[in-house]
């Protein structure tokens, strides 16, 4: 059948990505950790929650890192906490190669890595209240005004965010650009479901557990501030 011309088709819009895939080029080591390593530490994506008894074949609490870059932190954390269970996300292959490769020098078998968008992995794998800790260290801040729709933090993922932890879990985000910072204060100040450890527009210092990293001390070299907020998942 002839097509309609008087129909016309609906506009596909692609969904707007928090990130920019920046590949840059894979070290031998880190291509082989990719090839070699990932099947053993990565996390596939599909469209159903993770069963994480399965997936780490054991039971203990979930920390999830959002954009772990190269893994440091990440790493620290995991043989720091060994009676915790850690999931990261990174579109950075390099990073992945990075982190796959220590996991494997250091033993640390709990740790998984997911290379899909993070938005779509919580929405579609994480269970509701199913993380104890959400972790999201120096997102992109987007600065351009033009680009704000890109940042990871808005009202939308707030909600869905706090909706994987268990009541009583804990969101920690830290950034060192303050523009941003007043921006996620008043997205997650707003949000019905979380509530502010520090007040309504608090900030508190660096917690003890989290470890400095090289990209907050090259921060702190050039003058940049460093902020971290800090959310509990109301009952």
């Amino acid at each position: 059948m002839p097509k309609d011309p008087t129909q016309t088709a609906k506009p596909h819009h692609r969904p707007i990505r928090s990130f920019v895939r920046r590949e840059g080029r894979l070290t031998p080591a880190q291509a082989r950790a990719m090839e070699e390593l990932f099947p053993r530490y990565g996390l596939a994506f599909e469209p159903r929650p993770v069963d994480w008894a399965a997936l780490f074949r054991r039971q203990a609490p979930v920390t999830m890192e959002i954009g772990f870059g190269n893994g440091e932190l990440l790493a620290t954390l995991a043989a720091q906490h060994p009676d915790r269970n850690f999931l990261g996300i990174e579109v950075h292959r390099p990073g992945v190669g990075r982190l796959l490769n220590q996991l494997e020098e250091e033993g640390l078998d709990n740790v998984r890595v997911s290379t899909h968008d993070a938005v779509e992995v919580l929405r579609e794998q994480i269970a509701e209240a199913s993380l104890d800790r959400l972790l999201i260290f120096f997102p992109d801040p987007w600065p351009k005004k033009r680009h704000h729709k890109r940042r990871l933090v808005q009202p939308g993922f707030a909600e869905m965010a706090a909706r994987r932890l268990a009541p009583g879990g804990r969101l920690h985000l830290a950034t060192d650009w303050e523009d941003y910072k007043n921006h996620i204060l008043e997205v997650l100040d707003a949000c019905p479901l979380l509530e502010n450890t520090a007040g309504p527009g608090g900030t508190v210092p660096r917690p003890d557990d989290r470890p400095v990293t090289h990209f907050e001390r090259r921060g702190q070299r050039k003058g940049h501030g460093v902020w971290d907020l800090v959310y509990t998942r109301r009952a």
